[in-house]
């Protein structure tokens, strides 16, 4: 098998090995195969890391000039869309993603996302002029000005790297702040090439820092406790969402946690070509590997029978067409690893014994290779306080709960710690508008409407997470607000 390019640190405008020289396998999900071998970063090189940050916002222009910022970043952009194709070779090899995946979130969304980022960043109000106001016989004038925060750490989750990336690194280089990039021990490639995107782009030195490791903890705790570190913007699971906030709380560092999900999705009766809308919630894209993928399906006990019908015939359609990694109708592939794929069959087990019914998959396919594969999943006859509908199990895993009214339905959604997406059809949109206000999650779709885009700010309500991601919201979070008053007349 050919392998991938190595991938490098990226640490003061150099690219280079480990210290020590030490390396760790890149494993190809589809195959089970050493795909790649990546530098594994050591607290040396971190530490180096982030003294390079550190330096390159406190001693260069980099905070200032917004004209070199979005110049460079405009040049980071040209080189990454003239390497589609290496990214969508990592995006394959490397995260177990499907073309059609690829030519969606995975790598051609965050590629495309560059100009309407510019257009939010355009939004901004750098420098505000609030009224003068008089205060003890004198006039003062006031002045709101936007800052750039210091140093982040953008700590970035296995399941969409690249999507990730584009979404904390782009703003916070815009907005003045300097990056270290932290990528997860499953992906480090699409991240390493970040650093080498940089490089030829001609970044400064210390703008940009890229430090892979093969130790899942032991690098990201470095920046979320070092009071050098200004802000980390973290992607991923509940639980290291809730470690990070204690390890910064010591230096009160600022957060930005988008963290899991266990959303939603609410089919009233009245939902014209109602079979349609229940087939289309099969749990596939990228093998259910998403944070704000609608995995628990609600719809009307009067029309629970049928939903169940439905979906029966839905899976069974859908058997033979995923998991071929280069077929661009394609949007599932395997799992991002073993260790994964015997998370997500515990969770199978769990619903089995818990009383629901296993209407399809549920098992290791014995067609797809050896690589980390699960069938497409639904349970029916679920209970909400199942640990299947509780629990977020991140794979190809559809839940299916009937209700018995709107404010059952209601009642249900809400029914959980999460609160990061959710979706509501009903032939009547004012009473899915009306469903949709009350449901406590970040982004709702109503009838199929989108409600994640670059310019919308995207982060969840509860223990899905703190902050906003994308928008100017997503911006505001590599930014600090001064106020400077002026006294102008005695």
């Amino acid at each position: 098998m050919t392998l991938l390019p190595e991938g490098k640190l990226y640490i003061d405008g150099k690219l280079r090995d480990a210290t020590g020289g030490g390396k760790f396998e890149d494993i190809n999900p589809w195959t089970g195969e050493v795909i790649a071998y990546a530098a594994d970063g050591t607290v040396e090189d971190m530490e180096e890391a982030i003294v390079a940050a550190r330096r390159a916002f406190d001693e260069s222009d980099w905070s200032t000039n917004s004209a070199k910022r979005v110049e460079l970043v405009r040049k980071l952009a040209e080189v990454m869309k003239a390497n589609r194709e290496k990214l969508l070779e990592i995006a394959i090899k490397e995260g177990g993603a499907a073309m059609g995946a690829c030519n969606v979130a995975i790598v051609d969304g965050p590629l495309n996302f560059f100009e309407p980022l510019f257009d939010v960043y355009n939004t901004i109000e750098w420098e505000k002029a609030m009224p003068d106001k008089e205060v003890w016989g004198s006039t003062h004038r006031r002045i709101l000005v936007k800052e750039p925060a210091g140093v982040v750490g953008a700590i970035i989750p296995w399941n969409v790297p690249l999507y990730i990336t584009v979404g904390k690194v782009i703003p916070a280089l815009l907005a003045g702040c300097t990056v270290i990039l932290k990528p997860a021990p499953d992906t480090p490639l699409m991240s390493t090439i970040i650093g080498e995107f940089a490089a030829e782009a001609g970044f400064p030195a210390g703008v940009i820092q890229v430090v892979s490791g093969k130790d899942p903890a032991l690098l990201g705790e470095m920046l979320v406790t070092d009071p050098r570190v200004d802000v980390i913007s973290f992607t991923g699971s509940t639980g290291v969402g809730r470690r990070i906030m204690e390890k910064g709380a010591p230096t009160l560092k600022r957060l930005f946690l988008e963290l899991g999900g266990k959303s939603a999705s609410i089919i009233f009766e009245d939902t014209p070509n109602f079979a349609e809308a229940v087939g289309q919630q099969i749990v596939c894209y990228h093998a259910g590997q998403g944070c704000a993928t609608l995995t628990r399906l609600l719809v009307p006990e009067s029309r629970y029978a049928e939903a169940v019908m439905v979906l029966e015939h839905a899976y069974a359609a859908y058997g033979q067409m995923w998991g071929k990694a280069e077929d661009p109708t394609n949007f599932m592939g395997p799992l991002i690893s073993e260790r994964q794929r015997q998370r997500v069959l515990g969770y199978i087990e769990s619903g089995i014994k818990e009383g629901a019914r296993l209407l399809a998959g549920g098992k290791v396919p014995t067609d797809k290779g050896n690589g980390f594969f699960v069938e497409p999943t639904c349970f029916v006859d679920v209970t909400n306080d199942m640990t299947i509908a509780q629990e977020e199990i991140f794979g190809p895993v559809l839940v299916v709960i009937p209700f018995k009214d709107e404010e059952d339905a209601i009642r249900i959604a809400n029914d959980s710690e999460y609160g990061l997406s959710g979706g509501v059809t009903s032939g009547d949109e004012a009473r899915a508008l009306r469903v949709a206000k009350r449901i406590r999650t970040g982004t709702v779709g109503v009838n199929g409407g989108m409600s994640i885009d670059v310019d919308l700010p995207f982060g969840g309500y509860k223990q899905s997470g703190l902050g906003k991601e994308w928008g100017v919201e997503g911006f505001e979070e590599y930014l600090e607000t001064k106020a400077i008053g002026i006294r102008v007349q005695a």
